[in-house]
């Protein structure tokens, strides 16, 4: 019997009950600070040009109409059959890369299984053993399942898996290596995935100083040089959370080909919300 990984923000990040979380998503979608349409959930669908997404990780009440954007994007294209999904592990539980190789992942929207497959390849794929297959670093940790719900209102279909990978040691050169072994990985059929690197930017500072460290550190990601994104962080003293996630699929992308990122909104927690004193910036991106 596959462990299902049960939904552990739900009621605090997101709603509990199935309906009331539809409405809130679709709420992000039309919201001021979102793209204000609904995705598209008809089977007309374009071909798949979108190869990773930038999407924060906090209460749908406050990021959830940045990652509306990119969300909207993703729901013109065909489904992937692949979603992985790179988050900062903020708990500080697992190893250095920490990834969920089998099993399930639920939601009030339903239940996402997971690509074991790929996940066995990319350990295989490891010759540093620095990824491991670890459920504890995952039980706790809500920055990939804040993703969820997003993916199962835009994909309808089902026909999809995803692979979760914790990151708890961020430091570029580690980042760089594992860009390389999931790269080796899909590089043969990158159409069949999507890579999500799950990150907030800038915390628990004023409006003006969050969005001028955020404005130099977006800069660089979408140039795609993960090397000056890092130095902005260290210059600035900018706590953006998931640095390691970011650089790992602007690294995947820019060894398939991508040039450049694009931004597609910008805000935040006080934009959203209306509380300016300390905010939280998001950003949605996508290569």
């Amino acid at each position: 019997m596959k462990y299902k990984r049960e939904a552990i923000v739900a009621g605090s990040f997101y709603d509990r009950n199935r309906q009331s979380l539809e409405r809130q998503i679709k709420d992000c979608f039309l919201h001021q600070v979102g793209p204000q349409e609904l995705p598209n959930t008809s089977k007309q669908k374009m071909k798949r040009r979108i190869m990773g997404v930038i999407s924060p990780h906090a209460g749908f009440m406050f990021s959830g109409p940045v990652a509306a954007h990119h969300y909207l994007k993703l729901s013109l294209e065909k489904t992937p059959q692949t979603v992985i999904i790179l988050g900062p592990n903020h708990r500080g539980v697992g190893g250095d890369v920490s990834l969920m190789a089998s099993g399930l992942w639920e939601t009030p929207l339903g239940i996402i299984g997971i690509d074991s497959l790929t996940a066995g390849e990319i350990i295989a794929q490891d010759k540093k053993n620095v990824i491991t297959d670890d459920l504890q670093a995952h039980l706790m940790e809500h920055s990939i399942e804040v993703q969820l719900p997003f993916l199962q209102f835009i994909y309808t279909d089902g026909e999809y898996k995803i692979l979760p990978i914790s990151i708890a040691n961020q430091q570029l050169e580690m980042m760089e290596y594992l860009a390389e072994v999931i790269y080796q990985i899909i590089k043969e059929n990158s159409n069949k995935f999507l890579l999500i690197a799950s990150s907030d930017f800038n915390h628990y500072e004023s409006q003006e100083s969050t969005k001028r460290k955020d404005a130099e550190a977006i800069k660089h990601i979408l140039n795609m040089e993960s090397s000056l994104l890092y130095q902005a962080i260290r210059g600035n003293n900018a706590s953006i959370c998931g640095p390691g996630s970011v650089s790992i699929v602007m690294e995947v992308c820019k060894k398939l080909g991508i040039k450049e990122g694009q931004l597609l909104k910008y805000a935040t927690s006080g934009d959203v919300s209306g509380m300016n004193g300390q905010v939280v910036g998001y950003a949605s991106v996508i290569f």
